[in-house]
């Protein structure tokens, strides 16, 4: 059989896609390349091609910066990232599994509120939070930034449709007539069935309280309970001012904070090809 796609069709999709390769990875490279080049080399010469090499020196500078603070804003943003977004991921399954197999009075309406609350931008809530946290006296403190993040619209939706669609009602029947309990049931079968979905939720939202800027900067006060992006927003805000860090180990620093990123992705990825095949092997 011939292919249906001509090959001005093949070449035109080709090329817009390699734009759009070029679009997200140029960003990238720039960040990688900068952060090896000394605070001079920044400004003259190839902006996206290496220069004297500077990396160890600049890992130096960034961790020696304000008595060593930047290790202390990653072990800050894990906290509010892991522990955030594996406690989301919980209660998101816990919700979605609830709206999907439990039928009761309102679960649509449950449901609707949900979606509504998905487009709803989360800048739009740091506010009314810093007022609600405020009178409680938890402004300026970890649950200021642990309590908002483990709550995702996002998460109860998707988890709600992938319980809906890939755990069987047999399946959970079989497990109430051998005597497991709700708990049990959910806990050691329905989890494990939907753990390719749980796993997306973690992800998406760990990536958001990671790189969440408004609220910990709303919220926390104290340099010492601040995330990295907080930190390094306020940097690069110090730039023109006496001892202002240096450009280039600012750069470092948002070069570093990306690499946690990176090996969560890569080291989460296995668990999507598990949940795509699957459904294709009886």
């Amino acid at each position: 059989m011939n292919n249906p796609v001509s090959r001005p069709t093949r070449w035109i999709v080709l090329a817009l896609m390699t734009l759009s390769l070029i679009y997200f990875l140029a960003p990238v490279w720039w960040l990688v390349v900068s952060a090896t080049k000394t605070n001079s080399g920044l400004f003259t010469g190839n902006g996206f091609w290496f220069g004297r090499f500077n990396l160890l020196s600049n890992l130096k500078g960034l961790f020696s910066q304000q008595d060593g603070i930047y290790p202390l804003w990653l072990l800050n943003t894990v906290i509010y990232a892991g522990l955030g977004a594996a406690l989301s991921t919980l209660f998101s399954a816990l919700a979605g599994y609830a709206l999907a197999k439990f039928p009761f009075r309102g679960r649509e309406l449950v449901f609707n509120i949900v979606l509504a609350a998905v487009l709803v931008p989360q800048a739009l809530l740091a506010i009314p939070l810093y007022l609600l946290f405020s009178p409680i006296h938890l402004v300026n403190t970890y649950w200021s930034v642990l309590i908002p993040s483990m709550v995702s619209p996002f998460g109860v939706y998707l988890a709600r449709i992938y319980a809906a669609a890939a755990v069987p009602d047999e399946l959970l029947e079989a497990a109430r007539i051998d005597g497991a309990g709700e708990t049990r049931t959910f806990f050691q079968i329905a989890l494990r069935v939907m753990s390719p979905a749980l796993v997306t939720i973690y992800l998406f939202q760990f990536v958001s309280i990671w790189s969440n800027y408004l609220l910990p900067a709303l919220m926390l006060a104290n340099d010492r309970l601040q995330p990295v992006t907080v930190g390094i927003v306020g940097w690069e805000e110090q730039r023109g001012i006496g001892n202002a860090v240096p450009t280039n180990i600012v750069i470092t620093a948002a070069a570093l904070c990306v690499v946690p990123l990176i090996i969560l992705f890569l080291s989460l990825q296995r668990f999507w090809r598990t949940g795509l095949t699957a459904g294709s092997v009886k």
